[in-house]
Parts: structure tokens; C-alpha cells; sequence
């Protein structure tokens, strides 16, 4: 039987408990990094050599040539095309909606005169190439594709460059046709830190991009974080989270299958359950437990909820949501009869599913709103990956003649007070009278 914590926020030890399970050492194996500081230091200096020879390496490839790891579109084509019907359009129909969501977030350039005829404003602009990092071989995340690729395309990124490992040659299907579907210009079939670090550094092949994006195991986490500055990216994201509220109400086997639904990503995934009724929670422990043995990845599943998983006890609903906010998790479900009203309190999360028919599950894939969400409490200050990523602002000022007399005396009195003299002198050669 599997042994989930339970706690209850009346115990005098609560506080502590909940620091404890909250606490996750995010920081990076030192031997990764320094492995990967090598494979960077090398991809910089010796470019597509350095990447093809890590490639054969760790993919078990026999490519002679960085060319050869390039598909053409024709093959991104023919994948979407020997889809399943099924398969086929409903990657179609996710993308449909993923798109129709981005779009509405699309920032515009403005500007507004002033009175003597001074203009300023904010001119927007997409990057003009991105890089999209995504999992290869066994493991097969179109989600990802259509989550990164979308934004960016909608955003006007004007060249995406697709990076997918393809260990012993194996190419995922579903992978490739969601690569044709997004739009995207150009697949490599490589991975790693190799791979972030050609689209960081640019190759003789691969082109420089401006900004990585896209999950990957830790060896790319740590590339990421090395290249960053050098290229944006996305972020360093941690475990998956989900931390569901739910009044008693619920289905249990619903609350139970959620949980598992984020439990099966890795061993360090996170679930939380609160509720305010003691039964409940019982009920859905029962659940756990029996529903545990129909599911494959049970063992991943039992790790993870027994190590940072857990059911709480709450006083109210409000109390639950002060421990929500405090959590601040990456995928929140508000199983209640009011979510609406409730949602209204929450101050930090990355997605909220509001209602008992929300799933989490729908978010991954099709409702909409992207998927790749800030974890591991950062959700406090970021947010979750969207167009606005994918684009950026530059301020515009145009001052007139009489403008420049008004705030010529202003600039030249605060660099003045700073000891610049040129900004001062600068702003003064404007001003009509000393000129």
C-alpha cells in the first residue's frame, strides 16, 4: 500500500512540515556542470566538428557530416501525412486552439504627442530567430512543439530552428508532424548540450538564434543556464507541481487520477491535495491506492507521491488558499463549487483550472494556454511562456524644437548634479538660449 504524508494545519508542527515537503535542492550537479562546460567550450571553438562528434557519441549516430543531420521539410510532411487519421487531427485541433489563444496576446507598437509636439511611444518587435529545443527517441512531447513554436509564430519570430535528439536513429513521428504543423523552419536531429550550445554559438550549419527555449534533461538545463546572456531563454524549469483545492464534492477517483497525472512525469514530481474535510481525504487515499495498480508507470508514480507527495487538511477554503498562495504552484486545480470566486484570492500560480471538469491533463495539451509554466515557487514573480517572449520593446522618443528646451533644462540640471558634464553640455547645446 502506498504511503502518502498526511498532514492537518491545526498540528503546531505544520509549518515546519510543509517547509520540509516544499523543499526541493534545485541546485545542479557539479559534475554535470562541469561536463557540460567542456562540451560548450568545445561546440564555441570548434563548431559543427565538436557538435557531430558528440552526437555520434551520445545518439549512437553514424552521420558523416552536419548535413546529414538535417531533415527536410519533405520529411516533417510525410510524418504529419502517415499520422493515424485520429493522431492527425487532433494534433490539428490542439494547434487550432493553442494558436487562437496566443493571438489574442500579441502586444502592439503606441505612441502618444504631447502638447509641443513631442512624440514618444513603444515600438514592438519579434526576435528574428529562436531555437526550439525538444526531447527525442522514446520519449515523444509534440505538446512541447506546438506549446513553443506557436507563440513564437504568431509572435513574428521570423526563423525557428528545431533541435531533437534521435538516440540510435530513432525519430518520433508525432514529433516531426507537430514540427509541421507549428510551421517550424529548420529540424536538426541533435541533442543535448551540444545541441544548445550550436544554436547559442551558431555553427558553420546551425544558425545563431536569439533566444533557447523548449524542456530537456539536466545536462541541457545546465547549458541553458551557461549560455544564458550569451542567448535568452525561456527558464530553468524544476520538477512538474500540481496542487489541487477541492471542497469534499469531487469524485475522489477524479482527485486521485489528477494527482497521478502529474506524479507520472518523474520520481521529484510534486502533488499536494487540500481540502477541508478529513473524509474526503480518506476517500481519495482509498482511490490512490486502488487506481495505482491499473496504471504503467506505477513505480514512478509511488515514488513520487510518496516522497514529495501529500494529503492536507485544511480549516476552510480560505485557509486553503493561503497555503495555495504560499506554495505557489505550477498547475493549480480549484475542484470547488465557486472557482471563479475563488480564483479571485489566488495571487500565485502558473495555470488555475477552474471547476471539477478542468483537468490538468486538458491544459498539457489543448485547451489553449501554454503549458510551459514557472515551478519550484517562481511562479511568485514569472509567469507563463506566452508571444510576449517572443518579442520585444523599444522605446521611442522624437522631441521638438520646443520640447527640447523644457526638458534640455531638466537633464541638464540632474547631470549636472551626477558630474556628467557632457550629458548637461549636450542637452544645453539644444536650448535656445545659449546656443
Amino acid at each position: 500500500m502506498l504511503k502518502i504524508r498526511r498532514y492537518n494545519t491545526t498540528d503546531a508542527t505544520f509549518d515546519a512540515s510543509l517547509h520540509q515537503l516544499l523543499a526541493f535542492e534545485g541546485a545542479q550537479d557539479d559534475q554535470i556542470d562541469v561536463v557540460v562546460a567542456g562540451i560548450l567550450s568545445d561546440v564555441k571553438k570548434r563548431g559543427d566538428a565538436a557538435v557531430l562528434e558528440y552526437t555520434q557519441r551520445f545518439d549512437r549516430l553514424t552521420a558523416e557530416s552536419m548535413q546529414d543531420l538535417e531533415l527536410p521539410q519533405a520529411h516533417l510532411l510525410d510524418a504529419l501525412s502517415g499520422l493515424p487519421a485520429d493522431q492527425r487531427e487532433a494534433l490539428q485541433a490542439a494547434a487550432t486552439r493553442v494558436r487562437s489563444y496566443h493571438e489574442r496576446q500579441l502586444m502592439s507598437s503606441w505612441s502618444y504627442t504631447e502638447a509641443d509636439g513631442t512624440m514618444l511611444g513603444q515600438q514592438v518587435t519579434a526576435l528574428d530567430r529562436v531555437g526550439l529545443y525538444v526531447p527525442g527517441g522514446k520519449a515523444a512531447y509534440p505538446s512541447s512543439v506546438l506549446m513553443n513554436a506557436i507563440p513564437a509564430k504568431v509572435a513574428g519570430v521570423k526563423e525557428l530552428i528545431m533541435v531533437v535528439p534521435t538516440p540510435g536513429g530513432e525519430r518520433n513521428p508525432l514529433v516531426l508532424a507537430a514540427a509541421a504543423v507549428c510551421g517550424v523552419d529548420r529540424v536538426f536531429c541533435i541533442g543535448g548540450a551540444q545541441a544548445v550550445g550550436a544554436l547559442a554559438y551558431g555553427t558553420a550549419t546551425v544558425p545563431q538564434v536569439d533566444k533557447v527555449v523548449g524542456p530537456g534533461n539536466a545536462y541541457v538545463a545546465a547549458a541553458k543556464r551557461r549560455v544564458f546572456g550569451v542567448v535568452g531563454i525561456d527558464m530553468v524549469a524544476g520538477p512538474s507541481e500540481i496542487l489541487v483545492i477541492c471542497d469534499g464534492k469531487t469524485n475522489p477517483d477524479w482527485v486521485a487520477m489528477d494527482l497521478f497525472s502529474q506524479a507520472e512525469h518523474d520520481e521529484l514530481a510534486q502533488a499536494i491535495l487540500l481540502s477541508p474535510s478529513g473524509e474526503f481525504l480518506d476517500r481519495v487515499e482509498e482511490s490512490i491506492n486502488r487506481l495505482l495498480e491499473t496504471m504503467p508507470r506505477k513505480n514512478i508514480i509511488t515514488e513520487s507521491l510518496e516522497g514529495r507527495g501529500a494529503l492536507i487538511k485544511v480549516r476552510d477554503l480560505d485557509e486553503a488558499v493561503k497555503i495555495a498562495n504560499y506554495i505557489s504552484p505550477e498547475h493549480l486545480e480549484l475542484s470547488v463549487d465557486d472557482p471563479v470566486a475563488l480564483s479571485k484570492k489566488i495571487r500565485h500560480a502558473g495555470a488555475i483550472f477552474m471547476g471539477r471538469q478542468t483537468c490538468e491533463a486538458l491544459g498539457d495539451y489543448c485547451a489553449g494556454p501554454n503549458h510551459v509554466l514557472p515551478t519550484s515557487r517562481t511562479a511568485r514573480f514569472s509567469s507563463p511562456l506566452g508571444v510576449y517572449d517572443f518579442q520585444k520593446r523599444s522605446s521611442l522618443i522624437m522631441v521638438s524644437e520646443a520640447g527640447a528646451q523644457t526638458l534640455g533644462r531638466i537633464a541638464s540640471t540632474l547631470a549636472d548634479g551626477e558630474g556628467l558634464q557632457a550629458h548637461a553640455r549636450s542637452a544645453e547645446y539644444r536650448l535656445k538660449s545659449l546656443s
